[in-house]
């Protein structure tokens, strides 16, 4: 049986505010319906993404912004957070972890991010290994992505 995430829920306190931000870090927009007052459904699509957000009036009781570690996988994350920043988002500085986890061999990085002030180290990861380089930005209510640098998945991805 094949799963495949294609949709994720966010929460947000106003659909517009959330719908320009969106756009205007250049997700594709897909859908924006309303059936009634009371419900509205806006859908985009991260380039290049199989998967995609959605969010609107009516459609979750989960409070806004609490939606966290949403991934965005790039192949140069200077690049992506060059372009975000361009597009007027605010992004975070590239950082790799230094938490001590064991990343192909090395210590002091690890194939997750850690939070804002649990060993963030500035700079892309030092050997620039796959899954070791991150940034993040947030929409505005608070709904946290990173963008993760990958060139070479690990086997059976």
């Amino acid at each position: 049986m094949n799963l495949k995430l294609e949709l994720v829920v966010l929460p947000v306190s106003d659909v517009d505010r959330a719908k320009a931000f969106y756009e205007a870090a250049g997700f594709r927009l897909d859908l924006d319906k309303a059936v009634s007052a009371d419900w509205r459904a806006v859908h985009f699509t991260p380039p290049g993404s199989e998967c995609s957000i959605i969010f609107g009036k009516g459609l979750t009781s989960a409070v806004p912004g609490s939606t966290q570690g949403l991934y965005l996988v790039v192949s140069d994350v200077e690049k992506a957070r060059a372009e975000l920043v361009g597009r007027g988002i605010e992004v975070s500085e590239v950082f790799h972890d230094g938490g001590g986890l064991l990343f192909h061999g090395h210590e002091g990085g690890g194939i997750t991010h850690e939070l804002e002030g649990q060993g963030r180290i500035a700079g892309g990861h030092p050997d620039r290994a796959d899954y070791g380089s991150f940034a993040t930005f947030s929409d505005p209510d608070g709904n946290g992505w990173v963008l993760q640098e990958v060139t070479q998945r690990f086997p059976g991805r």
